[in-house]
């Protein structure tokens, strides 16, 4: 191959990199809405330059609700449970990682402790928390991927 055409393989297939990258935040863009909706949240507007995406794994919106009432929030979603909480518990979209991650460290601890891990969906639900968590953890303390 010569190296005009190792170039234009190169280019390639950093474009279907990027097409696919783009495609998978609009998926999970549109798995947020759904996720707002199935909990009453009508999604208004989305914050884009505060929002953040690692794919294939984790995107953070920051989205403006109008109903029930007007509010805005950090809602999570990719190759985990989604979740949202209000934007006041984190300035930054990396903050709003770390809230998730000690929240979900604390659910799944709750379970344990109540009992609910008898049950074999609650415990590996509790799994699934812990392990999410630990990998948002080291997301939000990874500085190359906030720079």
């Amino acid at each position: 191959m010569t190296e005009q055409a190792v170039d234009q393989t190169q280019e390639l297939d950093q474009e279907k990199q990027e097409a696919l990258r783009q495609e998978w935040i609009r998926e999970h863009f549109q798995k947020a809405n759904r996720f707002l909706a199935e909990k009453g949240v009508i999604p208004s507007n989305v914050i884009a330059d505060e929002s953040r995406y690692l794919a294939p794994y984790v995107a953070i919106w920051k989205m403006e609700s109008k109903q029930p009432k007007k509010q805005t929030f950090w809602v999570m979603s990719g190759d985990l449970p989604s979740d949202y909480v209000d934007v006041n518990v984190a300035g930054t979209a990396r903050e709003a990682i770390r809230h998730f991650s000690m929240m979900w460290q604390l659910k799944a601890e709750n379970l344990h402790k109540s009992g609910a891990t008898k049950d074999p969906m609650q415990a590996k639900f509790a799994r699934v928390l812990v392990s999410r968590a630990e990998s948002l953890y080291q997301i939000h303390n990874d500085d190359k991927l906030w720079t």
